[in-house]
């Protein structure tokens, strides 16, 4: 192929998995909104999301055949489902009894986990970059949690903490995505909707009070979830196996966008001058890890 079409397949390539991302996180930030309209129904976060990605897992069985036709899954896709599955269930947990910006904040430390992983398990190496993001996303979080009558500046309460576990494993689901390149984003997608049901079903026992199943108008939220889940995940996994690690994630602050606007609009959620500060310093440090991809290396 001459270098000219080389180049524009490239750069067609590289535009589709900028809008990929740009439309995840557009979702993600909104989708703990329907999650709470089924927490009103009486279903609890947890029953939704298995029930929710269930529905999404049954549909990629059918849209995906051809693909998952002889596929054996491996040790690899494993860890994929269960990492993605844990963050995917403790984001939506965090944002449905959290709040909002403040749950994703904490999140959005995952510049922070991803250069770390992506040492150990891309080989690339921490840079003078990745040692500011690193810094710099510590600080913004400590500036934003530290209220000196409560000690050390910790999360304050559950869903903050979940929010802080999801950061992590999204960043590890993130470089192992990344990793795996002989599997098929169409199989990347079933374990992540599989492994967020086998997770969830793991916490269902845990929950407070009697499982209680959707009504009517509850089923319909979750059909209508479950398909945007397929087509998000399918956005997200394209994005990623196309994107360098510490870039998407830089890409992925467009939900924090989204979010600020939606949790103003939709739950009067408002942040205080210190939130908002200390989140600036996490939002910086995203941007700043976007530095890295110019650093690539060779492992190390």
């Amino acid at each position: 192929m001459p270098a000219k079409k080389m180049s524009e397949a490239s750069c067609t390539k590289n535009t589709v998995a900028l809008v990929s991302l740009l439309a995840g996180a557009t979702i993600w930030g909104l989708i703990w909104h329907p999650y709470r309209t089924l927490e009103g129904m009486a279903v609890s976060p947890a029953l939704g999301a298995t029930l929710t990605y269930f529905v999404a897992f049954l549909l990629g069985l059918g849209l995906f055949r051809r693909q998952l036709a002889g596929f054996r899954p491996g040790w690899m896709l494993a860890m994929i489902g269960l990492v993605a599955g844990g963050c995917n269930l403790g984001y939506v947990l965090a944002t449905v009894h959290g709040e909002v910006m403040r749950v994703l904040l904490l999140f959005y430390l995952a510049p922070l986990w991803t250069v770390l992983l992506a040492r150990l398990l891309l080989g690339e190496k921490v840079s003078l970059p990745g040692a500011a993001v690193i810094g710099l996303s510590l600080a913004g979080a400590v500036v934003m949690l530290w209220q000196p009558s409560l000690g050390l500046p910790l999360p304050e309460n559950g869903a903050e903490w979940l929010g802080l576990a999801a950061g992590f494993l999204f960043a590890f689901a993130n470089v192992l995505i990344r990793k795996a390149q002989e599997l098929s984003i169409e199989v990347k997608s079933m374990a992540v909707f599989a492994g967020v049901v086998v997770v969830g079903l793991a916490v269902l026992p845990f929950e407070p009070g009697a499982v209680t199943l959707p009504p009517m108008a509850g089923w319909l939220l979750v059909a209508l979830i479950g398909l945007v889940l397929l087509a998000t995940n399918l956005f997200v996994q394209y994005g990623l196996t196309h994107t360098p690690a510490n870039r998407a994630i830089v890409i992925f602050l467009f939900e924090l966008l989204v979010a600020a606007l939606a949790s103003w609009l939709l739950a009067g959620e408002a942040m205080t001058l210190k939130e908002w500060l200390g989140g600036a310093m996490i939002v910086a440090a995203s941007l700043f890890s976007g530095k890295l991809a110019a650093h690539e290396t060779e492992p190390g």
